[in-house]
């Protein structure tokens, strides 16, 4: 005597339907999730232009067209800043406050300017 088998399909249906009610209990992240989803986007595009600014300095660095140990030593603090100050950016994002997250961003935009100017300025 052969056991008894569900049909594949039948297998499929039972497991789809298990895996849609899941997802309508979890439902989609809704900015209600996160209150303070602006924020955290001027946070994460901030992100971005440091990230930026670490790439022009590095091609320059690599291509040996940094002006001098100096000016390497000063783009390097500057994006060091520009670090610190986006992780300060997150907390304060997370907290709520928007205020102190547009003075971070500022200190940020700043930084990464003059990591940038620096990073294009040749040795002559």
């Amino acid at each position: 005597m052969r056991p008894y088998t569900l049909p594949l399909s039948l297998l499929g249906i039972s497991l789809s339907s298990l895996l849609l009610a899941a997802g309508i209990q979890a439902g989609p992240l809704e900015s209600a999730d996160r209150p303070h989803q602006e924020s955290l986007k001027v946070v994460h595009d901030a992100e971005h232009e440091v990230d930026h600014a670490w790439e022009v300095y590095h091609r320059a660095a690599l291509g040996g067209t940094v002006a001098s140990p100096r000016l390497q030593a000063e783009i390097e603090e500057h994006l060091h800043q520009a670090r610190t100050l986006i992780t300060q950016a997150h907390e304060a994002a997370d907290h709520g406050d928007q205020r102190q997250v547009e003075d971070l961003i500022k200190q940020v935009h700043i930084h990464t300017a003059h990591a940038i100017e620096g990073s294009k300025e040749s040795k002559q």
